[in-house]
């Protein structure tokens, strides 16, 4: 992963310019990043947009941290996740009632992915996002998670034996009917 201080203050852009190429450079990734954590693109770019205006707010401190687009995926994340607890009856009421939409433009595998990982915790799903879809190094997603690297070496074993059981159920139980 390359470094992401190429937006501290040089002096030869304004803030507002700085920040525009801050955000050019990595909104998509954060938004990409809260997808894949939430599984709803609209929460995912609501989180987003709130994450990068409070970066905006608070530029001269943000532009300086050792990664400004870690802490703005960090601020989506938590906006995403408090969002998300609030509306979990409303989301589980809501795939009841629609197992059987399909959603254009979703692979099979996309849709199990996406389900897997809603079945790990918050923690086990932050880390397997961040090291194995955002491919950061395991050190980097515990300094983003705050939390010692073998906490994290667990977070991710555990899930990915979690999903390695839902992913693969699916063709042994098609397998076992003919």
């Amino acid at each position: 992963m390359t470094t992401e201080r190429s937006f501290g203050g040089t002096g030869e852009a304004s803030d507002a310019e700085e920040f525009d190429a801050f955000y050019a450079a990595c909104a998509g990734r954060v938004v990409g990043h809260v997808y894949t954590l939430t599984g709803n693109r609209t929460e995912a770019e609501d989180a987003v947009a709130e994450a990068f205006t409070r970066a905006w707010q608070r530029w001269p401190a943000v532009r300086e941290a050792d990664s400004p687009e870690a802490w703005v995926r960090r601020v989506a994340s938590r906006i995403a996740v408090s969002s998300w607890r609030k509306a979990f009856n409303r989301v589980r009421a809501h795939r009841r009632a629609a197992v059987d939409i399909s959603v254009p433009g979703l692979t099979e595998d996309h849709v199990a992915l996406l389900q897997a990982l809603q079945q790990l915790s918050a923690a086990e799903r932050r880390a397997v996002v961040l090291h194995h879809l955002n491919d950061l190094s395991v050190a980097d997603v515990a300094a983003e998670m705050g939390k010692p690297v073998g906490t994290v070496k667990t977070y991710l074993a555990r899930g990915r034996r979690a999903m390695a059981g839902m992913l693969t159920e699916a063709p042994q139980e098609e397998a076992s009917h003919g």
